[in-house]
């Protein structure tokens, strides 16, 4: 009996103690954690690159939209701007991209109102369209909110007129992705649907959340063995005009003249830097933006933000002196605008390589406040995350419900990667996305910062911990 009880006592003193230790190390293990991702807020808000590198690209270079030349010098300083910051190794990846070119300055006018006369409006063509050619296409317009009032018009209600899509976007939506989602078909779409029953073009109102002078460009798809008909955007203020002037007056016209072109695909490039890991270096996380941009700004905030922020984790990480675990990657995509080529040859050279891409981390959602991240993966792995989020509330980012990753990561997905979209606050993007007005003076520093220090962070989670 005394032996037994002897026995008893020792295994509880031994398992007390591995409880102590446990408790101990993960005590350690949480500080130690919390020192780190300190470490990294004050290095990107104390010593960071990401506004001067915006600085630079917005400013210097400007519009990149792809296969233009501002893309082409966009390429070259991402190279070299990651060669410089020492990382292990930087190379280009081939992709072949559409050439679009706007020409120039199209025209949209109001014509034959009875009360108005002619009345100048703001417009820009869709990214993608076709032009109407020198003498534009003038016609009577018909305003519709969706393809189901398009398709009760018909072909007898629309042939030989020029569409009008009028649906805005929800401004009873707290979350402005979900308003712009509920909208943007139109755009992508409209322009097709229409040509089904004949139209002659097509006006589309602008993704923006607020009334505006300026109109917001954006890319079509055209269906295929569907004639290809012009399309503009006009902006919110603009379609609110006309569309009174059409309550009052249905026999109103409008022209529309615009000189853009499709031109054969062109060669350009991902852009790839890494540190590459010290103990499973064939497991990747990756961070990454879209290069490209639309052609009427600078693409500050999309995505120049994105970019220069997924430069900046990989950039923090190793002025900390960090050794990553994990190969972690910083990839400039091309082509998400108007085509998605550089997501999907990203994926596709993954698949030749072989390389575990545990994760993969997008921004693409402006430079603005950091509020959580969007996440699409296994139960486990999403749950994972969220245990993290003790860590990553004391700098702002409480948000880890929501789905989602990104256009340009997307495409990793067939291979099990979990894919996670930078979430900022949403509420000023949709001022900005696609318009003239996508400049560096809209972007504030700090928040930029917070952006790349937020990033930083959970890549560091996960580059120690794993995901599995």
């Amino acid at each position: 009996m005394f032996d037994f009880q002897h026995t008893i006592l020792k295994t509880m003193k031994i398992f007390n103690t591995f409880l102590l230790l446990l408790f101990v190390s993960t005590c350690f293990s949480q500080t130690t954690d919390e020192s780190t991702i300190r470490q990294i807020y004050n290095k990107a808000l104390g010593e960071g690159k990401s506004y001067s590198m915006l600085d630079y690209l917005s400013n210097k270079i400007g519009s990149r939209l792809s296969g233009s030349p501002g893309a082409a010098a966009a390429v070259e300083w991402s190279r070299h701007t990651m060669e410089d910051f020492d990382f292990d190794s930087v190379w280009l990846q081939p992709v072949m991209v559409p050439h679009w070119v706007r020409g120039q300055k199209e025209t949209g006018r109001i014509v034959n109102s009875r009360k108005m006369g002619t009345v100048e409006v703001n417009v820009c063509a869709l990214g993608g369209s076709v032009g109407t050619g020198p003498e534009g296409i003038v016609a009577s317009i018909i305003e519709v909110k969706n393809f189901d009032e398009l398709a009760q018009l018909g072909t007898k209600g629309v042939q030989g007129r020029i569409v009008f899509f009028n649906r805005p976007m929800d401004p009873a939506q707290i979350n402005t992705f979900a308003a712009y989602g509920g909208a943007v078909n139109q755009r992508g779409s409209g322009a097709s649907e229409a040509a089904k029953y004949g139209a002659v073009g097509v006006l589309v109102r602008s993704m923006g959340s607020n009334s505006e002078d300026y109109p917001h460009t954006g890319g079509l798809r055209y269906a295929p063995n569907v004639p290809q008909i012009p399309a503009l955007a006009i902006s919110t203020k603009h379609a609110d005009l006309l569309s009174k002037i059409l309550k009052e007056d249905k026999g109103v016209q409008f022209y529309m003249e615009s000189h853009c072109e499709i031109l054969e695909d062109a060669p350009s490039f991902n852009v790839v830097g890494e540190l590459r890991g010290s103990e499973y270096k064939d497991q990747v996380i990756v961070v990454g933006g879209h290069l490209d941009s639309w052609d009427l700004a600078q693409g500050a905030h999309d995505d120049g933000a994105g970019c220069v922020q997924s430069i900046e984790v990989l950039r923090i990480l190793k002025s900390m002196g960090y050794k990553p675990k994990r190969t972690l990657r910083a990839v400039m995509f091309m082509n998400e605008e108007n085509g998605g080529r550089g997501g999907a040859k990203y994926a596709e050279m993954a698949m030749k390589t072989k390389n575990k891409h545990i994760a993969a981390i997008e921004s693409d959602r402006g430079g603005f406040t950091p509020r959580g991240f969007t996440i699409s993966a296994d139960t486990a792995t999403r749950r994972k995350i969220q245990q993290w989020k003790p860590l990553l509330e004391p700098y702002g980012l409480t948000d880890f419900s929501q789905e989602g990753g990104g256009a340009d990561i997307g495409p990793l997905a067939p291979q099990g990667t979990a894919l996670i979209g930078f979430l900022p606050d949403s509420q000023r993007y949709f001022n900005y996305h696609h318009t003239q007005a996508d400049t560096f003076d809209k972007v504030d520093k700090r928040e930029l910062e917070l952006g790349s220090a937020s990033m930083a962070a959970l890549v560091y989670l996960i580059d120690k911990y794993g995901l599995k």
